[in-house]
């Protein structure tokens, strides 16, 4: 071993308490000196003398060997010479160099500290001191000129500069240390460093000033984490809201954070957005980008804490990004704490990064970039000895993906749920909106050729008064000008909608208001000329399968191909027995066609709906109402707003706890295994 570094670090400061732990950047002072130390070229060991445990244990994580202060070097006039001599004599043998390396210097560069090395390496010099150039003249209390003379002063520009020691580092023979007893012998020679690398920290404002430059002088570097977390207001936004006359609001945000999220999640990294706000615009951006939200919430560091708990999550590997004061507790659980550059200056002192991209114009973006930047490449896994699950590429929806691997497809079926009534039409959108569904559909009839002709002057009570099935079912329809309010209001709530047409006028009529894709009812599985129809269209369609047999499903699969269908196990009963859902239909779906596969749902309460998520179906739709006691016949069977939140919510949950199937011992689980694991041979 040539090159040993020996850096002392006490658990007692008399101006800042524990002060080698205070982090800078997010990390602690002495683990940063190690990690200086480390990328040194040419160091070729990394000593810490310590007499504190906390101390010790960041030193070993952060790489480097520790050897233990004994108490009579550890008070506050133990010399730093007395703390490296100690650490020398651990050793079986003295190196030819000896670098004493302060944690107080939280910016040493690596190169600046190899190039000192060097310099005692090739006999240059006997001893190394970091210093900072300066022109600065000096003067005393009495106004005396210490460097200059008042009367008779040069300018700047044509003396040499002088140097200010910046403590950071001390690069000397280890001989010349154990004759002279001290760091200045022989030949002493100054290895500047730049204005950046020389703040030492003695008291507590020091060290706020030097968390505020770490941003701006610590290196980039990839962020090698499992999670990102972030807020909502100033960071996928610019913190401003557009408020139009009826009071709704808009906000900017970046196409490209889209791409950065989904980058992220094709990695396999886990992405949250959290919110104080209880805001519909929060919401929508979450759908967009097919992650979880957390909203309304008062107090964001317990939130944010059982939520990390749930997840078996290592705090240390999820980066959280904020921007305001109510972001500093959750960033003081993670390992990397990350702010906006116009973040709140709290918050930016806080932070071990501060992005180059402002909120709203590639924030989300950039940080993406650098997490994926340190995720490794794909690593060849052992061929399982049970099939693997089934999955098949996702149909496109507009730009949202649905299939395996793709967040679940929530469909909120509102059908013949609005009784005719436009506004009420416009209330479920927006319980599916507030509930988290990505898209809600209807259905569209042409009476005169839907109803049967038995059927057309049966007389009906209905809240409208007596008249015949036929009078009903045209009073219940929505024509053109309901239809574009319906898209109106879906567009600016963020969803997604189609319908279920029953006849080939409703097919067309659908295609005149540019709907995103088709449902084909179960009722209409057998109507060739309808498939036909919608085949012709060239739009997804998602095919209901509920009382038809393979045959008929064959038959209709044939006429609509497989290139953009989805296919929906279904049991047409109306509210539908448990008993009677068969969900493992799902699976013989998916092996028989080849197709992504979800689930349409008539029962009471959610649990089949669930089961039939862990079972592997992409989308679940599910009739809503605002009151299963209204009149209507979907009515009982569909789910209240409380009841389609909770189903969204929980699906959700499942998408996280399902993983991607791979064995292995998760971070939370090696704290217990290296406490009750018992191994025997």
């Amino acid at each position: 071993m040539r090159v040993l570094a020996v850096v002392p670090a006490r658990g007692g400061s008399a101006g800042v308490p524990l002060k080698n732990l205070a982090p800078v950047g997010g990390v602690p002072l002495v683990t940063r000196a190690v990690r200086a130390c480390l990328r040194a070229e040419l160091v070729d060991r990394v000593l810490v003398s310590t007499d504190h445990a906390g101390i010790a244990e960041a030193a070993r994580q952060a790489g480097a060997l520790v050897v233990d202060r004994p108490e009579e070097l550890s008070g506050a006039t133990a010399s730093s010479e007395s703390a490296v001599l100690h650490a020398l004599d651990t050793l079986e043998r003295d190196p030819e160099v000896v670098v004493l390396v302060q944690c107080t210097s939280a910016f040493i560069d690596a190169a600046a500290l190899s190039a000192a090395v060097r310099r005692v390496l090739d006999g240059e010099a006997d001893s190394v001191v970091s210093g900072l150039p300066t022109h600065e003249f000096l003067w005393t209390a009495a106004g005396a000129g210490v460097n200059h003379d008042p009367a008779v002063r040069p300018r700047r520009q044509d003396l040499d500069p002088q140097f200010r020691e910046t403590g950071a580092f001390y690069v000397m023979r280890a001989s010349g240390l154990r004759e002279h007893g001290h760091r200045f012998f022989g030949t002493v020679a100054v290895q500047p460093v730049p204005p950046g690398h020389a703040v030492e920290i003695d008291e507590p404002a020091d060290l706020e000033l030097a968390r505020a430059l770490a941003p701006f002088v610590d290196a980039p570097e990839p962020i090698d984490v499992d999670a990102v977390i972030t807020d909502f207001d100033g960071v996928h936004t610019d913190d401003r809201a557009y408020v139009d006359s009826e009071g709704r609001e808009m906000v900017q945000v970046s196409r490209s954070d889209g791409m950065g999220v989904s980058l992220l999640r094709k990695a396999g990294v886990k992405v949250l957005v959290m919110s104080t706000e209880h805001n519909p615009v929060v919401a929508a951006r979450a759908r967009k980008l097919g992650v979880p939200v957390l909203q309304g919430l008062a107090e964001k560091r317990t939130v944010l804490r059982d939520w990390l708990t749930i997840e078996g999550l290592d705090p240390a590997r999820v980066a959280y990004v904020g921007n305001d004061v109510n972001d500093l507790g959750p960033m003081g659980e993670v390992g990397w704490p990350v702010a906006v550059p116009g973040a709140h200056p709290r918050v930016r002192a806080a932070a071990r990064v501060v992005l180059t991209r402002p909120g709203g114009d590639g924030a989300v973006r950039e940080l993406c970039d650098r997490v994926v930047a340190a995720r490794p490449g794909p690593v060849a896994e052992p061929v399982p000895e049970v099939a693997p699950r089934l999955r098949f590429a996702p149909v496109s929806i507009g730009e949202t993906p649905v299939g395996d691997g793709e967040p679940v497809y929530v469909i909120g079926e509102i059908g013949i749920n609005h009784n005719g009534d436009v506004d009420l039409a416009r209330r479920l959108i927006d319980v599916a909106a507030d509930a988290g569904c990505q898209a809600v559909k209807f259905q569209k009839r042409t009476p005169s050729i839907c109803v049967p002709a038995d059927q057309r002057d049966r007389i009906r009570q209905t809240p409208w008064g007596e008249m015949t099935y036929l009078e009903y079912k045209e009073r219940t329809e929505f024509g053109r000008d309901e239809y574009l309010q319906i898209a109106k209001h879906c567009d600016e709530r963020g969803l997604h909608w189609f319908a279920s047409p029953w006849d080939v006028p409703s097919v067309d009529f659908l295609e005149e208001m540019d709907v995103l894709a088709h449902k084909v009812a179960s009722a209409g599985v057998a109507d060739h000329e309808l498939l036909r129809a919608l085949a012709a269209t060239g739009k997804p369609v998602i095919l209901s399968t509920g009382m038809s047999t393979l045959a008929e499903i064959d038959r209709a699969v044939e006429i609509l191909g497989t290139g953009k269908l989805i296919m929906m196990h279904a049991t047409s009963t109306y509210p539908l027995p448990p008993e009677e859902a068969n969900l493992r239909t799902i699976t013989t779906l998916k092996e028989r066609y080849g197709v992504p596969v979800g689930y349409s749902g008539h029962e009471r309460g959610l649990q089949v709906s669930l089961a039939a998520v862990t079972l592997g179906a992409v989308c679940v739709e599910r009739h809503i109402t605002l009151d299963r006691t209204m009149w209507g016949s979907d009515h009982a069977a569909s789910l209240e707003p409380a009841g389609l939140e909770h189903l969204v919510r929980d699906i959700r949950i499942i998408e996280q706890a399902l993983g991607d199937g791979v064995k292995r011992v998760f971070p939370g689980e090696e704290a217990p295994k290296a406490r009750l694991r018992r191994v025997t041979v």
